[in-house]
């Protein structure tokens, strides 16, 4: 039949769409490697900082002399952090450094990620509807794994590419080869939690219990680490923990590649477990029972800063113990890091003549790594209250009589809080544990330092707050931007001279060094009226747009 003039015309193009068998793996890979290579940039420079910081303050072979004497043999520190290997050179140094501590923030990312992108993604009714077609449970679970592997290799390349980049620094002199498996230990350690995270999520009927079931398994293998390096006689132990497989591979010092055999054995087999679990329950059920009841259910909070305390307890708790353990342990070896200060005659001229001792001046140095910390507690919260938006809870909160300048005042109440305490933790229990091997720190300075790490992360958060009403689906990327500007800008300021219009721009850059220093209230309150005015701003912003999903 012959077209009309006034016929529509039909557009004969076939429309394309997603294959169901890569949609979700796509899905999940966009997500991870944005976040991967994230975390990988942040593990890079730390690992660049420590060994250039290590290099250009113990120059000399009697300094470091006085280094292996005071950590060489300290079962306490080992069984923290792992034995002291060659910490005489850079690169032994900076692997007793950074090894444990980033193997331990990359299995917390995989956690996060695997449940977030599995259990989380179900949780929120998406599964549901790619399921409803060709897509099969086993499916998606494969899908899913295959897109987060994409993200732990992510952050394998952004890590490999800066310490490879500062390992050709005549200073550093860290290998190629040896960069690359540091990075492929800390990825690999990454990669095996986010296995073990999807496995939890197959075995839970939230999120939040898979977090906690796969919690439960990393502070099971920490504990197994530490017992094997307390030098107790028990160094076999290491071979039945993933944490013990990553520091036996030694990367720095002496590359042992064959140690990936039980990695890559652990991940293929809880892979294979996740994907038949997956077949073999309904969708949005669990593996294990659902010990919920409806009396509990009504016991729910029904205010925001009840929902929002409620929803994120478990996490608050984990951040709370983290921060109080390093604030121990950074207590517990002030005085010998004090030591080590004295041993660099560069340091100790410039601590003297400022009348600081050896322990506050090593603490002024460390809570760098504090301020880090709750940065990141900043961010997750701000994190939080999108996720609240995105997954339909801020709607449901809204048909009570709650507003959303109601809602989102309290988030920011509740996040200044959880900061503000953070804080205090962070220095009371750094008070404790330096006054347990009777290092002369006052409980003033220490409460001081506490809330002035707190600053920069108020900061952030205030950032996030403004970005949470602008740009809602950008705000992970602007607040971890943030973050990875101000500690970039701080890190090179210190070993490069920068222009001070850039070193002001950072948060960390205007934190006084206390408590080797008095806080420097002043400066703390520009910032804290940065925070609250982009706060601010982002309520009145917030209050006048439309709430917006994914």
């Amino acid at each position: 039949m012959a077209r009309t003039k006034n016929s529509p015309e039909v557009d004969a193009t076939p429309v394309t769409s997603n294959s169901p068998s890569t949609v979700i793996a796509r899905l999940s890979a966009r997500t991870s490697v944005r976040a991967g290579v994230g975390w990988g940039l942040v593990f890079g420079f730390y690992v660049a900082t420590q060994a250039l910081t290590y290099a250009t303050t113990y120059k000399t072979a009697a300094s470091r002399h006085i280094l292996v004497q005071e950590f060489g043999n300290n079962a306490g520190i080992s069984a923290l952090v792992g034995p002291a290997i060659r910490i005489d050179t850079v690169p032994g140094f900076t692997s007793w450094k950074c090894l444990t501590v980033l193997a331990i923030m990359g299995a917390v990312w995989g956690i996060l990620t695997s449940t977030k992108l599995t259990r989380g993604e179900e949780d929120a009714g998406r599964w549901e509807l790619l399921l409803a077609g060709r897509v099969t449970r086993r499916s998606a679970a494969q899908q899913a794994l295959v897109g987060m592997s994409a993200g732990a290799l992510g952050l394998f390349v952004s890590t490999a590419l800066i310490i490879t980049a500062v390992g050709h620094s005549s200073k550093v002199n860290i290998g190629v080869s040896s960069a690359l498996c540091f990075s492929l230990a800390v990825a690999g350690g990454a990669l095996m939690f986010l296995v073990i995270g999807a496995l939890c999520a197959q075995l839970s009927t939230s999120r939040r219990q898979a977090i906690s079931f796969a919690s439960a398994v990393l502070g099971v293998s920490y504990a197994i680490r530490m017992v094997a390096d307390s030098g107790s006689g028990l160094s076999w132990l290491r071979w039945i923990t993933p944490l013990g497989w990553i520091e036996e591979m030694r990367p720095l010092t002496s590359p042992r590649l064959w140690v990936l055999a039980p990695v890559a054995a652990l991940v293929a087999v809880l892979g294979a477990g996740t994907i038949l679990l997956a077949g073999r329950r309904d969708v949005g059920a669990g593996t294990l029972p659902d010990r919920s009841t409806l009396s509990s259910v009504r016991r729910l909070p029904t205010s925001p800063w009840g929902l929002a305390v409620y929803l994120s307890r478990g996490t608050l708790l984990a951040w709370g113990g983290s921060i109080v353990a390093y604030g121990l342990l950074l207590g517990s070896i002030a005085k010998s890091g004090g030591k080590m200060i004295t041993a660099s005659s560069s340091l100790r001229n410039d601590f003297a003549r400022l009348g600081i001792s050896g322990a506050e001046a090593y603490l002024s140095v460390a809570y760098l790594l504090m301020a880090v910390v709750l940065s990141f507690v900043a961010v997750g919260q701000v994190n939080a209250a999108r996720k609240e938006e995105s997954g339909g809870l801020l709607e449901n909160l809204l048909v009570r009589p709650f507003s959303r300048v109601s809602w989102l005042t309290q988030r920011i109440a509740l996040a200044t809080a959880v900061l503000a305490l953070g804080g205090v933790l962070a220095g009371l229990s750094t008070w404790v544990g330096a006054a347990r091997e009777h290092a002369d720190v006052p409980l003033s300075s220490m409460f001081d330092a506490g809330l002035n790490v707190a600053v920069p992360a108020l900061l952030i958060f205030g950032v996030g707050v403004l970005a949470l009403a602008v740009v809602p689906r950008m705000v992970s990327v602007v607040t971890y931007a943030v973050l990875v500007w101000f500690l970039l800008v701080e890190i090179l300021g210190s070993v490069v001279t920068a222009n001070h219009w850039i070193l002001d721009l950072s948060g960390y850059h205007q934190m006084a060094a206390a408590p080797a220093v008095a806080v420097n209230w002043s400066a703390n309150a520009v910032m804290i009226a940065l925070a609250v005015g982009a706060a601010g701003l982002g309520v009145l912003r917030f209050n006048r747009r439309d709430v917006k999903g994914e």
